[in-house]
């Protein structure tokens, strides 16, 4: 939930990435199918809360979780719901605007979303007083770090990786995005895309979610165990 990278594949598609820097014990092994009505929803279930921090739907929405919004914050539980949980919560509204509006986010810690849908996506930042929503260019890159992890200047020097990564390149497969989430840094365990702060919190997976107009393709590297899993559908 802690390094996010968009990257568009054409009209209605994309490869949204995740590297989850979280303490090891809260890493599952695996991947949950779980039909809502007449959808799906396809995630990793966190093994502590129970919630999830990227999920997708064959409704054609994707929802991406970091921790925090603008910039570090002070932690003060208890908090009113996980925000795992409300990950899940959001595939209950008919669209991003409307979980915007009407989803109670009083006396929840602060966030950011990433939010394809339906052709165009969104980023949702709660700062425990405003909900900031803005739509992005879903024609463009895009690339996020979790506030309370990485400061301003580290933040920006991510980008900068990213940017980098970006110059002069034509390929934009899966393996080329894989290669960056697994690699992309300067050598530094404690701020690299796969980190590691002496065990107590680094990167534990990494998720990819290949969105096509009518396919959906969830593929979860477990770094702890060394194994991948894969779940698709269509529509």
């Amino acid at each position: 939930m802690c390094t996010v990278t968009y990257i568009p594949q054409g009209p209605e598609s994309f490869i949204l990435s995740s590297n989850r820097d979280e303490t090891p014990a809260r890493s599952p092994e695996r991947l949950t199918r779980q039909e809502e009505g007449d959808h799906l929803l396809i995630f990793p279930r966190d093994t502590s809360a129970g919630g999830t921090w990227i999920a997708a739907e064959t409704d054609d929405r994707v929802v991406c979780l970091l921790n925090g919004a603008f910039e570090k914050h002070h932690h003060r539980p208890p908090y009113k719901r996980s925000r795992g949980i409300m990950v899940l919560d959001f595939f209950n509204y008919p669209s991003v605007s409307d979980f915007a509006k009407n989803y109670d986010f009083d006396g929840m810690e602060p966030f950011t979303l990433v939010l394809p849908e339906k052709g165009r996506l969104f980023e949702l930042r709660w700062d425990e007083k405003l909900v900031h929503l803005r739509e992005l260019d879903a024609r463009d890159f895009h690339i996020w770090s979790s506030a309370t992890l990485y400061p301003g200047p580290i933040r920006e020097k991510r980008v900068q990786w990213f940017e980098d990564w970006l110059q002069n390149r034509s390929d934009f497969s899966l393996d080329a995005i894989h290669d960056l989430h697994l690699h992309g840094g300067e050598g530094d365990s404690w701020n690299d895309y796969v980190m590691n702060r002496n065990g107590i919190v680094q990167t534990v997976s990494i998720s990819h979610i290949v969105k096509t107009p009518n396919t959906l393709d969830f593929i979860y590297h477990d770094l702890l165990r060394g194994a991948m899993r894969r779940e698709s559908a269509g529509w």
